[in-house]
């Protein structure tokens, strides 16, 4: 029997800890820029805009107060960073190139002709070799070889 009462116990008080938890996180209201005003009248929603703007003045000024930090100390940590970044930005992009120019093969085009399925062409270039590529130099030897000996 003793038992069964102390568990009663413990049940209510948990109970009524639980109550007064909650009660007491309704009775503050958490405020963000996202907090809409409540329907009201005109002057009801205005004052309560005025005052949501206050209390988030008031809350930057507490965080201002709290860093206690002077514009020139906060000058010198900025420099402080980007002078770490340099130091640390400039090494790690010359070794990326020097590993990129070194290491890493490059896509060259193949020396020879192209296979048939690479060499489609729907119409011909508006130049004197009209099979030519515009910058491919051997082609054009080959085109004005071929003109030459045809007009010799």
């Amino acid at each position: 029997c003793n038992n069964i009462e102390e568990v009663e116990v413990m049940f209510a008080a948990r109970t009524l800890a639980r109550t007064a938890a909650r009660q007491g996180t309704q009775a503050v209201q958490r405020r963000s820029n996202q907090t809409v005003p409540r329907l009201g009248t005109q002057a009801e929603m205005e004052a309560e805009a005025i005052a949501h703007l206050r209390a988030r003045v008031r809350r930057q000024k507490e965080i201002m107060d709290a860093t206690e930090h002077s514009a020139e100390e906060e000058l010198a940590e900025m420099w402080k960073w980007v002078k770490i970044s340099a130091v640390v930005a400039a090494p790690v992009c010359v070794l990326s190139m020097v590993k990129d120019v070194l290491f890493v093969p490059h896509a060259h085009r193949p020396h020879g002709p192209l296979p048939d399925y690479m060499a489609i062409q729907v119409k011909e270039f508006p130049w004197e070799c009209e099979t030519c590529a515009l910058f491919d130099l051997e082609c054009w030897k080959k085109c004005r070889a071929e003109q030459a000996a045809e007009g010799a």
